[in-house]
C-alpha cells in the first residue's frame, strides 16, 4: 500500500499564493507520474496538473496555465504545486494522485489512470 499525504492548504485572499505538498510513503513503489486534481463544492473532480517522474514532463489544465507550477523531489518522493495569482474559482479540495511504473497507457487528465490518492487538502480563496 502507498500512502499520500497532502499539506499546505488554507485560506488566502484573491491574488495570493499557496504551495501544496504531497509526500508518498509506504511499500516500495516505482513512480511513473504524480498529479493534482481538485473538487469544488457541487462540482466533479477535475484535473489540475501532472508531472512525470523521470523526465519531469509537465501537464496543466488550461484554467491554471501560467499561474500554477508543478514540481517534484524524487529523493523525497514528494510533489509540489505552487499556486500563484489565486482566484475565488480556485477554491476546492485539492487531491494528489500517483501512477506507478506498471506499463499501459497513461493520460495525465484521466483519474482512472492513477493508482493511489491522498485525502485532500482544502484551499479557500476569498474575494
Amino acid at each position: 500500500q502507498v500512502q499520500l499525504v497532502e499539506s499546505g492548504g488554507g485560506l488566502v485572499q484573491t491574488g495570493g499564493s499557496l504551495r501544496l505538498s504531497c509526500a508518498a510513503s509506504g511499500r516500495s513503489f516505482s513512480v511513473f507520474a504524480m498529479g493534482w486534481f481538485r473538487q469544488a463544492p457541487g462540482k466533479e473532480r477535475e484535473f489540475v496538473a501532472a508531472i512525470t517522474w523521470s523526465g519531469g514532463i509537465t501537464y496543466y489544465a488550461d484554467s491554471v496555465k501560467g499561474r500554477f507550477a508543478i514540481s517534484r523531489d524524487n529523493a523525497k518522493n514528494t510533489v509540489y504545486l505552487q499556486m500563484n495569482s489565486l482566484k475565488p474559482e480556485d477554491t476546492a479540495v485539492y487531491y494528489c494522485a500517483i501512477r506507478g511504473a506498471r506499463g499501459g497507457t497513461w493520460h495525465a487528465m484521466e483519474e482512472t489512470k492513477y493508482d493511489y490518492w491522498g485525502q485532500g487538502t482544502q484551499v479557500i480563496v476569498s474575494s
